[in-house]
């Protein structure tokens, strides 16, 4: 597996105006940080961290830091923060890490094959666990996870132990946790009923409403009101 580098320049902290000028500029905000060190500010250029991203190893690919005037650094993408409309990164924080020691990442489930016998029966497949939290060195992250739905049928569900791991990859997630399962799909009889259903109760309502102005507007007023207003015209 090629070692993946990726340059990076040391900056002091800016305000915002100078942030958003290295991001005209094509460079991403970061910090990298871990293992005791104290905390360092950085820029990246973004093509080259586009292009440390989508190798093989994905998200969770060990990127070497090379930071001016140091030894490459061995880190992972912890987090990036993206715009909420554009999408386009903000700012990314790198973890610095030890290779020789495991690391608790989340990596992407899968889903893997055609679920035959649920689509025969007009069922749905619901994956409930989209990732999983895995135990690994560093080099031993998979970019991904895998679950066969081949054999899945109405009623049964697939589990965490059935996702084959790796070597070197442990997870700390209960073996029975659901990661998809399959049920019975809603069909438009049920869809019709529903609505016919929800109808007739807006038509009792209704007529509730109805039957209850119209008593208010029949019935006497209380005892003593209407000699009130009386009295106050004669006053």
């Amino acid at each position: 597996m090629a070692e993946i580098k990726l340059h990076a320049t040391p900056r002091a902290p800016q305000g915002t105006r100078s942030v958003r000028r290295l991001r005209g500029e094509g460079k991403i905000p970061g910090v990298v940080y871990g293992l005791g060190g104290d905390p360092v500010t950085l820029t990246v250029d973004w093509r080259e961290l586009r292009a440390a991203l989508v190798t093989e190893q994905g998200l969770n690919a060990v990127i070497h830091l090379d930071i001016e005037g140091g030894e490459p650094v061995p880190t992972l993408v912890r987090d990036m923060q993206r715009h909420p409309v554009r999408r386009n990164v903000l700012h990314v924080d790198f973890l610095r890490v030890d290779l020789s020691k495991t690391v608790d990442v989340e990596v992407p489930i899968t889903l893997e094959g055609e679920a035959e016998k649920v689509t025969r029966e007009n069922g749905v497949v619901d994956q409930m666990l989209t990732a999983l939290l895995i135990t690994a060195k560093p080099d031993d992250i998979p970019s991904g996870l895998t679950i066969d739905i081949s054999d899945l049928e109405i009623g049964s569900a697939l589990r965490v132990s059935d996702i084959q791991l790796p070597p070197g990859v442990t997870t700390p997630v209960d073996p029975e946790e659901a990661v998809v399962a399959a049920q019975h799909g809603v069909s438009d009889a049920d869809i019709e009923a529903a609505e016919a259903e929800a109808a007739g109760e807006d038509e009792t309502v209704a007529e509730g409403e109805g039957d209850s102005d119209a008593d208010g507007e029949d019935g006497d007023a209380p005892a003593g009101e209407g000699e009130a207003a009386e009295g106050g015209d004669e006053g």
